[in-house]
């Protein structure tokens, strides 16, 4: 069953990225040249009007007339057809077998993707990566941010609604604050310079110049490439350090029911340490960490780790691309095409990564009165600790009075 889920979550999110899964792999299909257009079998076989106009929107055509014209003298046309071969093979065949990946050629370069001259899904991915992706995810942070806007405006603060006590307890101590800010303030760096690889060349340019954004750019890139390492760390320690305290319980529950008095100032469900919000939070950093990790580490390693062909299969084999009526995804893949659709999912969990720190930025500075001494000094108001986390407040005042205070030195008396 978790494997289902998994395997749901990804064609869901191909789906939304990849209508039909198809834009990013040849236009192809598998039916037989009896089935050709009239218009088209009126010419010899060429590609017509309607057929270039489609692959420019993107659709899914019947290209067999064009993937076997490859100078293969068993599909060459009759010398004395319309568009009869005149013998040898022309510049046209030669580039239609390097695009579909059929013709003889070798390499001086042995690496990855040595031998692929030409591919298809280029042009695809970019329009996709510069249109809806970047439009969509553009939108759902102004949304985030503009529904915090509105919630602030009608709800305002969440306060500390009893009587401050002038009293603090210590809520998390100087190294709990180091690895919240080193993640925290490499995953800022990391989420800026993204969105400058995402928006640059269409906004910046026309603000900065092309020389101002290309020097911003190539900064961009190493700063977001090298600070990566401090966020895989900073989260590495985070889980280590507070998995203990994010394990759901009973108290979760009761706590998600009243959503956690965010609408009532007077309610205040019991809570330890984090509560369910807090561990819902812990969880979607630690899930998507993975994935934004798994997927930028593959593309600052190009061709080394090519999982989409086989994560493809896995889906198919599932029979889910089936149950929402779409085509099966594809499994013969280039790799440049796996490294295209590497850096669309990972821009796909970072954005949504963003619009949910958003959220968690907003209760843990202008949402929430006393929430940002927590992290910021480590102590907090008592009553804020009372209110929001009392079952850690009377952990933690429990343990303060069965440890034996420790003398004075100034108190004893003198010898």
């Amino acid at each position: 069953m978790p494997s289902r889920l998994f395997a749901s979550l990804m064609l869901a999110i191909l789906l939304l990225i990849v209508p039909a899964a198809g834009p990013l792999r040849a236009q192809t299909s598998d039916a037989p040249e009896s089935s050709l257009p009239d218009a088209r079998a009126a010419t010899g076989g060429a590609q017509t009007r309607d057929d270039i106009m489609a692959r420019q929107r993107g659709e899914a055509i019947d290209d067999t007339f064009r993937r076997t014209a490859t100078g293969d003298p068993t599909h060459a046309a009759d010398p004395t057809g319309q568009l009869g071969t005149l013998g040898g093979v022309s510049d046209a065949e030669m580039f239609r077998a390097l695009r579909y990946g059929t013709a003889n050629i070798t390499s001086t370069d042995h690496g990855p993707a040595s031998d692929v001259i030409i591919q298809d899904g280029g042009m695809s991915w970019l329009v996709l990566r510069d249109g809806r992706l970047a439009k969509y995810g553009g939108w759902l942070l102004l949304g985030m941010t503009g529904v915090l806007a509105l919630f602030y405006l009608l709800r305002g603060r969440v306060p500390i609604s009893g009587e401050r006590t002038g009293m603090t307890i210590l809520r998390f101590g100087g190294f709990d604050r180091f690895m919240h800010w080193l993640t925290a303030g490499s995953f800022i760096l990391l989420a800026i310079t993204g969105l400058i690889s995402m928006y640059g060349r269409p906004w910046l340019i026309a603000v900065m110049g092309k020389d101002a954004h290309a020097t911003l750019a190539m900064w961009s890139k190493l700063v977001h490439n090298n600070v990566s390492w401090a966020f895989m760390l900073g989260v590495v320690l985070i889980f280590f350090k507070w998995v203990r305290f994010n394990i759901p319980n009973w108290n979760d529950v009761k706590w998600l029911f009243v959503l956690g008095g965010l609408f009532n100032d007077s309610i205040h469900p019991p809570a330890g340490k984090f509560n369910a919000g807090q561990k819902i939070i812990f969880w979607a950093v630690i899930a998507m960490s993975i994935c934004v990790v798994a997927t930028g580490l593959s593309l600052m390693m190009p061709f080394r780790a090519l999982v989409f062909a086989d994560v493809f299969a896995w889906i198919n084999g599932l029979g889910l691309p089936a149950l929402v009526g779409a085509m099966d995804l594809p499994v013969q893949l280039s790799p440049q095409q796996e490294m295209q659709y590497t850096q669309m999912v990972h821009a796909v969990f970072a954005f949504l990564f963003m619009s949910m720190i958003i959220g968690h930025i907003y209760i843990g500075t202008l949402g929430m009165e006393g929430a940002f001494d927590a992290m910021g000094s480590g102590q907090v108001e008592e009553q804020w600790a009372k209110e929001h986390h009392s079952l850690w407040y009377d952990e933690v005042k429990a343990a303060q009075a069965s440890t034996p205070a420790k003398p004075d030195p100034a108190s004893s008396p003198a010898e």
